[in-house]
């Protein structure tokens, strides 16, 4: 195999490795009923006259299932990051207790948790529109290999390495997207 034709594969295999990467963290968004860190993801706090992530402000922690904790490193700032939380807008009301904030998840409604499964089923289905079009672009390069004189043989063999890829990333979203579903849909 050419140097030419091993490139494509290994960037197409990257590609569709920071593809699968990026879903897992979309799914890390979707609450399945238990609480966790990942839940506050992209709240944003006023911090000395700078907006920062949350986890640069505070320790986010999980005692049980049902609660999340968020102990400020500075506790002058317990009152924005509250505010941030609150003006983050995911349904959740932050108890002050001082020291630390308390979150009480709430549990999740038989309808949320069919949407949010929904949702999870369209995360996994923009995953894979991704992935075919990181298989197109690949194919698209292996062809032009044509051009630069590598053998008809040499860029049968990339696509179809290509497309073992694809099959294989494909495969591997509609696992983590049932598990998924399972996790939300499970009471």
């Amino acid at each position: 195999m050419t140097e030419e034709s091993q490139f494509i594969l290994d960037e197409t295999t990257e590609t569709m490795e920071n593809t699968m990467k990026h879903m897992e963290n979309e799914f890390q968004k979707i609450r399945a009923g238990k609480a966790s860190p990942a839940m506050l993801q992209g709240v944003k706090v006023e911090y000395y006259g700078t907006v920062v992530p949350i986890e640069q402000t505070s320790n986010i922690g999980t005692p049980d299932p049902r609660q999340i904790i968020v102990q400020p490193f500075d506790k002058s700032s317990i009152s924005a990051i509250e505010k941030a939380i609150m003006a983050a807008n995911l349904g959740f009301n932050p108890k002050n207790e001082g020291d630390f904030l308390r979150i009480l998840v709430p549990p999740l409604t038989e309808e949320r948790r069919k949407d949010l499964a929904k949702r999870s089923k369209t995360v996994a289905e923009e995953t894979k529109v991704g992935i075919r079009n990181i298989r197109r672009n690949a194919n698209d390069d292996a062809k032009k290999l044509k051009d630069e004189g590598v053998s008809e043989d040499e860029v049968k063999i990339v696509t179809e390495k290509i497309q073992e890829l694809t099959d294989k990333y494909v495969k591997k979203i509609d696992e983590l997207c049932e598990l998924k579903v399972k996790d939300i849909l499970t009471v």
